[in-house]
């Protein structure tokens, strides 16, 4: 079966990748790097020829506002319309745990209206929801960091590893549509500011985190609801110890 991944060079993509190849499937991972782009439709039609699924993991350059609605609206759109005339028979996205839960936030604002495009989409499709990944930890410190000290919300909060994420990816791309949503999420819950702590202490790094129910997490206050699963997610297997050991790790 050919398989499509757009965004197919970035950390989840590059891993999916390697997972359908493994399974004996046709993988084609594409980006504006190598020549597919799809906000000016450069080598899309080309590339969707024969493909019987499209994973789509593309990411905006510009997480402003206005630039990453735009972004996500106009790839959605020249995404979906040469699927369809491509003859694909499952549209795949990643998006995010929460999108509906936090519409002050621009990115997930901008994720939910691709996700709009893709149910109003004649192509059957599964959404998939992902809460924050492991690797991104540390930018979540840095946005929260004044001075030597980072203050982050104490709302819950389920980190899970790229690989993880990888792993449903290329299972949800050979499986049948669910013409719906599903979540996923790492195995372990906790509050944000005890995760990003323990993240920090582990990496020796000497900023001291305070909890502060009013934080802004990139743009939004966070309740013990916002940014969590709920009852039926798929829940990943690495834990923060696990990753964190792996991520020490020679390349």
């Amino acid at each position: 079966m050919k398989i499509v991944i757009i965004g197919g060079t970035g950390l989840i993509g590059s891993k999916t990748a390697l997972r359908l190849r493994n399974k004996g499937h046709e993988v084609l991972a594409v980006s504006p790097n190598t020549g597919v782009n799809t906000i000016t439709g450069e080598g899309l039609a080309e590339a969707l020829v024969g493909a019987e699924v499209v994973v789509d993991l593309a990411n905006a350059p510009s997480w402003e506002d206005k630039a990453v609605l735009e972004f996500f609206e106009t790839s959605g759109r020249n995404l979906l319309a040469a699927a369809a005339k491509a003859g694909v028979k499952h549209h795949v996205a990643l998006s995010i745990v929460g999108t509906e839960r936090l519409p002050e936030n621009g990115y997930f604002r901008a994720k939910l209206a691709q996700e709009k495009l893709i149910k109003e989409s004649p192509i059957p499709y599964t959404v998939v929801h992902s809460t924050q990944f492991f690797e991104f930890l540390k930018g979540i410190a840095d946005e929260a960091t004044v001075g030597t000290v980072a203050r982050l919300s104490p709302a819950a909060f389920q980190p899970i590893a790229s690989d993880d994420v990888a792993d449903v990816m290329a299972d949800v791309a050979t499986g049948k549509p669910l013409n719906g949503t599903m979540e996923i999420a790492g195995p372990e819950r906790a509050p944000m500011n005890a995760i990003i702590a323990r993240y920090l202490q582990a990496a020796n790094d000497p900023r001291t985190v305070e909890a502060d129910v009013h934080a802004r997490y990139f743009g939004s206050e966070l309740n013990d609801q916002s940014i969590v699963p709920g009852e039926g997610a798929r829940i990943g297997k690495i834990t923060f110890q696990d990753w964190f050991r792996q991520a020490q790790q020679p390349k």
